[in-house]
């Protein structure tokens, strides 16, 4: 059992959420310490969107030219295509931002490029295959982790411990912290199908009553996630292969001689939706962020940016108390107080598409004609404008603050 040093703030999970705030605070100067417990990034079928208010996110740290030189593909438009009748959702090519676009770019390429821009400054610490394990307390604080390694136990003590370890968080549930459950009525199923270059040239969601499909252009490949009713994943398994392929090639028509490439159930992964929130964000010496404090639906992608948003909120609002070893209870409180509004706002959001929408699709209430909503929003550019807002920009977009961006933290 090693003791490290005492840092100012210990990070468990390399997600977007720890990652992007354990750079920008050792950017600015203070010893951060993040684990992973994984031995790299290489996961697929995650979020694999880099919406706008990520990238401007970047542009503030100057080091948006040298990341958008990594491969990505940028998407000024979404759209659905309802049985075979493609409707335009949203637009982001008028947002107020240096990139009006997502950038579609796998996950690990992102974290990859935060990690080499961490280890430029002295204070900053990324531990790979370190598991956080418990909590360290001293009465009713929490000031440190004790971590699995590869060579053994380890603890980190911290003045503050950020639980950015997912929605499924060991450490919130160490805390004792209470989980509000809003119910998802979905699961989804990732999946990879070859992009050809006759393919139609939109990322989109594809309705085709009862089936849905979202489709991420990759280049060479479409992400596909679809849609399924929740815990019905089981059952479609029983129905066999085959019949899964025939559902596809009727929704997917331009992949049919394609579909056969899913050649078992392996090639198929289940995510499952949860929504949720912490109703209390902290306790003393811990604050949780990104899902661990509130799990997001899919549905417009935005849990990756709702996540860079706390932890950019999350620096501008401790930053000074950190670099003072001062944090307080009342601090901590002040960060859930910024974020809560836009994830109750966005939750309820995705909360009415599941509900008004997905629901009734997955049941087979819906016609093949348009839903009134997206015909509305179709047809309106402001509303289409909007959509672009919410689903790029957010409820509250955050920026870094001055005092954070002076670069305290000097190169190694």
């Amino acid at each position: 059992m090693a003791d490290s040093r005492q840092a100012h703030c210990c990070i468990v999970g390399g997600g977007p959420a720890g990652m992007v705030l354990g750079v920008v605070l050792a950017r600015a100067g203070l010893d951060v310490i993040v684990l992973e417990k994984h031995s790299d990034f290489l996961r697929d079928f995650r979020g694999d969107t880099i919406h706008p208010s990520t990238l401007q996110v970047i542009k503030e740290l100057g080091w948006l030219e040298e990341f958008l030189a990594l491969p990505h593909q940028k998407v000024s438009e979404i759209g659905a295509d309802y049985a075979d009748q493609f409707l335009p959702v949203a637009d982001f090519s008028k947002l107020p931002v240096a990139c009006p676009y997502i950038a579609l770019m796998p996950q690990w390429d992102f974290l990859n490029f935060l990690a080499e821009k961490g280890h430029r400054y002295p204070g900053f610490e990324l531990h790979m295959q370190t598991e956080a394990i418990s909590l360290i307390r001293e009465g009713d604080n929490i000031v440190g982790v004790r971590a699995r390694t590869p060579n053994g136990d380890q603890t980190f003590h911290a003045d503050l411990v950020i639980a950015a370890d997912g929605r499924g968080s060991l450490l919130r549930e160490s805390a004792g912290l209470n989980v509000r459950d809003l119910g998802a009525p979905i699961d989804v199923l990732w999946f990879r199908v070859p992009r050809h270059t006759s393919d139609p040239s939109q990322t989109m969601a594809k309705f085709d009553p009862p089936h849905m499909a979202v489709l991420l252009d990759r280049g060479d490949y479409w992400q596909c996630a679809y849609i399924i009713a929740k815990g019905s994943f089981d059952e479609l398994k029983s129905k066999g292969l085959h019949e899964f392929h025939a559902s596809l090639r009727e929704l997917l028509p331009f992949a049919a001689d394609r579909i056969d490439g899913l050649a078992d159930w392996n090639d198929v992964k289940l995510l499952n939706v949860r929504l949720d929130r912490l109703e209390t964000w902290w306790t003393k010496g811990l604050l949780c962020i990104g899902d661990a404090a509130h799990a997001m639906s899919p549905i417009g992608g935005v849990g990756i940016n709702l996540a860079v948003q706390d932890a950019v909120a999350t620096a501008n609002i401790l930053f000074d108390r950190l670099s003072r070893r001062n944090v307080h209870s009342e601090n901590l409180a002040a960060v859930q107080k910024r974020r809560m509004w836009p994830t109750r706002v966005t939750q309820t959001l995705q909360a009415a598409a599941h509900n008004r929408l997905l629901t009734p699709l997955l049941a087979g209430e819906l016609s093949e004609y348009p839903p009134l909503p997206l015909r509305l929003i179709s047809s309106t550019p402001l509303l289409r404008r909007l959509a672009g807002r919410l689903i790029g920009l957010g409820v509250r977009p955050e920026h870094i603050s001055a005092e954070v961006l002076k670069p305290r933290g000097a190169l190694a």
